[in-house]
């Protein structure tokens, strides 16, 4: 039974560690996406060419439709606001 409970115990312990690394992952990739001097500037993203993942996707390039409220490229600071449909994204 001791076995048992040791099995078990690690394997709590790793899926803790894996989660808590996929998580990481997640926010690391919108850190790379926005270099210093850089701000997030929604719906102006072509389909296909977003630089993260949303709400509906988990990856940079899996927009499915141009100007998609919720799809952001990186753009230089100031540069959004004069973008027909660009709206700056604040980072969380």
């Amino acid at each position: 039974m001791k076995n048992i409970n040791k099995k078990l115990a690690l394997a709590t312990a790793m899926t803790g560690v894996l989660a808590v690394g996929i998580a990481t992952l997640g926010n690391s990739q919108e850190a790379l996406a926005l270099e210093e001097g850089m701000e997030k500037c929604a719906g102006i993203a072509k389909a296909g060419k977003n630089d993260c993942g949303t709400s509906k996707h988990d990856c940079a390039g899996k927009a499915t439709k141009d100007g998609d409220p919720e799809e952001w490229v990186a753009v230089p600071e100031g540069t959004c606001e004069k973008i027909v449909g660009g709206t700056v994204k604040k980072p969380k």
